[in-house]
């Protein structure tokens, strides 16, 4: 089976490369994406926490880990992935981060924890974006950012409001924050 190889970007674990399956639907964050969002984001993310929620490749996840985000959790369901992305995990013995195997979907639309940052990357293909925006602001800190991929342009619903986007050949990307409603 061909494995995938992709290298973190910035942070303690800079140019360690991570694999990956081929898999149906998993395409990792473009290079240039993953360098613009984390400069979004501030370069470092200590004392943040994050949810990689259709963790795939893990790329954005493990940046993550590496700019030192206090906890990345990573939610993948595909077993195949998954393996994957525990041999990533304990090849880089990231302890700052949680790896669950189970539904993006079904995660994020239970009551639980909030987290600073959310990287929201789901198959393209998927009809889950329209769900995800009802459920997320829940799972947000005050303050904290989602960040969103998608193969096409997407108008964001409220109380969503774009902080940043950008374009990268198929991928569009957004950071959106929850409106400042008076």
């Amino acid at each position: 089976m061909k494995q995938n190889k992709i290298a973190i970007n910035g942070g303690e674990l800079r140019r360690r490369i991570i694999t990956f399956p081929d898999a149906d639907g998993l395409r990792p964050t473009p290079d240039r994406v993953r360098v613009t969002l984390f400069n979004w984001l501030g370069q470092t993310l200590y004392g943040r926490t994050c949810l990689d929620l259709f963790a795939g490749s893990g790329a954005l996840g493990f940046e993550a880990a590496s700019r030192g985000a206090e906890k990345v959790t990573m939610i993948e369901k595909n077993p195949q992935v998954f393996r994957s992305l525990q041999d990533n995990l304990s090849k880089l013995a990231c302890t700052n981060i949680d790896l669950l195997r189970q539904d993006g979907l079904e995660f994020a639309s239970r009551a639980g924890t909030r987290y600073d940052v959310i990287f929201l990357d789901p198959p393209f293909q998927s009809d889950y974006y329209a769900q995800l925006f009802v459920c997320l602001p829940q799972r947000l800190t005050e303050g904290g950012l989602l960040y969103v991929e998608a193969g096409v342009a997407m108008a964001v619903p409220a109380p969503w409001e774009v902080v940043k986007s950008g374009r990268a050949g198929q991928v569009f990307y957004q950071l959106l924050r929850v409106g400042q409603h008076d």
